[in-house]
């Protein structure tokens, strides 16, 4: 009695496998493996392969076609077994009732058959091959590995299998620090592949380009961009104090939001104009690249004196539209410039609840001058602020309560009952990522 194929197709773990003088063997992947086929005539293939005699005997194994085809124009039905014996007597009578031929059939498995955990688990000695690295994040063409320590004397071979793996993947880099400069960006090293950094990454419906190791970008904020956005308004006006390359500048823009868009970095910012040009939102995106306090501090005032550029037609919903035509709603006015800020977006979770403190006396006469805002900022007309943050309590009672206290010391006063605290993701294992959102208290606003 034979091994099924199955077991021959079982690759070494933990076996320092592959790897030859330092460096990856491709060669040391390849297998042959003889396997039974019953040869038939075109017509009679798929008569083997739905009869319930052979549903135990077919080949099952991942990536390999039942049906292979023979010299003389015949099929040949793959089978599971390169021994005889291992059939059943139903199988070997209902191949000969079909009047099939068995006989050797020739698999070949080379490095290309084999996933990248697959390699992985092989290559690494047995120490290191239960914590094997497997996962990696993608950001354009470039695959993104956060090595520990220990895999480091393997991090060029493992970068070779995940380039190798992966097709849309040209370069791999790994971390080698974690986010320390004031711009959010952390110092990589090339794994394998080209020494292209400059990547186009797409996101709701949107295109950004960057350069990956002078910005900060995570893919794993995609459905937080995402929820954000979905919240505001077509009419409304947005105020990014950290806009980065535009995640949540640019699709508001899109659905036709005025944006007024900020990043003191500025490779951000020279990339943010290349995507507010790429993206055709230029009439709606005003870009700074200016310290995030005093870009809070000044934008009441630009919305006020140069106001933003109305809502497109196009982007009226749907539902306002079918209320307008049904007279449910007035129509709103042609083309009125939009002057009153609705959200502020602070997407600097480390130090973002450190800025909260611009708010204090924003639209006082310290700071608006004469202009005299509070028409357009009453107390139930004030900016909602989306404030991301970091906390170390695990709990989401505790969690919130350490954000609000950590909140309201900024901002000198106490946040309304209707302050939504949501939970992002967690960024290490002591370490949560919420966003808080609340309305500017008007007494923060206008103190003295």
């Amino acid at each position: 009695m034979s091994e099924g194929i199955s077991k021959q197709l079982v690759l070494p773990k933990g076996s320092g496998f592959g790897v030859k003088n330092g460096a990856l063997d491709k060669d040391a992947f390849r297998k042959v493996v003889t396997v039974l086929a019953a040869k038939v005539a075109p017509e009679k293939a798929g008569v083997l392969l739905k009869a319930p005699a052979l549903k135990r005997s077919l080949i099952d194994v991942p990536k390999v076609k039942s049906v292979a085809r023979g010299p003389d124009q015949d099929k040949l039905v793959l089978l599971k077994y390169s021994d005889q014996a291992d059939l059943t007597e139903d199988a070997v009578q209902f191949l000969r009732s079909q009047a099939a031929e068995l006989v050797p059939h020739e698999l070949v498995f080379d490095y290309d058959y084999w996933s990248t955990d697959d390699v992985i688990h092989a290559i690494l000695p047995k120490e290191l091959e239960e914590g094997a690295p497997s996962g990696f994040a993608v950001v354009g063409h470039i695959a993104h590995m956060n090595l520990r320590p220990e895999y480091l004397p393997y991090k060029h071979i493992i970068g070779q299998v995940v380039l190798d793996k992966n097709p849309s993947v040209t370069t791999v880099v790994n971390k080698l620090d974690n986010i320390v400069d004031q711009f959010r960006v952390f110092k990589m090293e090339l794994l394998a592949g080209e020494p292209d950094f400059v990547v186009t990454q797409s996101e709701n419906d949107c295109k950004f380009t960057f350069d990956f190791r002078e910005v900060y970008w995570n893919s794993r904020l995609h459905h937080e961009h995402e929820r954000l956005i979905e919240q505001f308004k077509t009419e409304d006006v947005i105020a990014d104090v950290f806009a980065g390359v535009g995640p949540f500048a640019i699709p508001a823009a899109k659905k036709g939001c005025g944006v007024l868009a900020n990043d003191l970095n500025p490779s951000s910012y020279k990339y943010l104009t290349v995507n507010i040009s790429d993206n055709k939102v230029g009439s709606l995106v005003r870009p700074f690249c200016e310290d995030g306090r005093e870009f809070i501090r000044q934008a009441f005032n630009r919305a006020w004196d140069d106001p933003l550029a109305p809502v497109p037609q196009r982007k009226q919903r749907r539902t306002e539209l079918k209320e307008i035509r049904a007279g449910e709603r007035p129509a709103p006015p042609v083309g009125p410039r939009r002057n009153r800020i609705s959200h502020f977006v602070m997407n600097l979770p480390d130090t973002a609840i450190l800025f909260l403190d611009a708010f204090r006396g924003v639209l006082s006469p310290a700071i608006a001058g004469e202009r005299d805002l509070s028409g357009l900022y009453a107390e139930a007309t004030m900016p909602m602020i989306h404030t991301h943050c970091f906390t170390r309590e695990l709990e989401p009672e505790k969690a919130e309560a350490d954000i609000r206290q950590r909140v309201e010391e900024k901002i000198g006063h106490p946040l309304g009952a209707d302050t939504v605290y949501h939970w992002v993701r967690s960024v290490a294992p002591q370490k949560e990522m919420y966003c808080v959102s609340f309305r500017l208290p008007y007494a923060v606003a206008y103190a003295s």
